[in-house]
């Protein structure tokens, strides 16, 4: 009797443990990563949204005294003329026809490259 008991109180407790784990599964993405899906595209400048991009993803490569395919992406003129001819975004949005940005890693997030288009449409101000 006794171990019939403990058998059903085992069960009991294992279906109590299965049921509560279960309730806490939560997929709505903004509460498990705020943020993530928050992109402020209000107010964008150079110096508080483009040029950090730029600076941690493209002048590892693109700066220096010898920078990758003699692109310099290390001052706001240089930036300037990428975005001016068409570079800039080509490279980071992956389109076709332009290698894709960063080199051998993967695309910057949506909320980066909208920040950069917003800033080439507004005339790329040096702000």
């Amino acid at each position: 009797m006794e171990h019939l008991i403990t058998k059903t109180l085992r069960l009991l407790t294992a279906a109590i443990l299965v049921v509560s784990l279960h309730s806490c599964y939560n997929d709505n993405v903004e509460e498990l990563y705020p943020g993530s899906s928050n992109c402020d595209t209000t107010n964008v400048t150079f110096t508080n949204d483009v040029w950090p991009v730029i600076n941690a993803n493209c002048t590892v490569c693109h700066g220096g005294g010898f920078p990758s395919a003699n692109v310099s992406l290390t001052n706001y003129n240089e930036i300037v003329a990428a975005s001016k001819n068409g570079s800039l975004l080509g490279v980071i949005r992956h389109d076709a026809g332009w290698p894709p940005m960063p080199n051998g890693g993967g695309m910057l997030p949506d909320c980066n490259i909208k920040k950069i288009e917003i800033w080439i449409n507004a005339g790329s101000p040096e702000n």
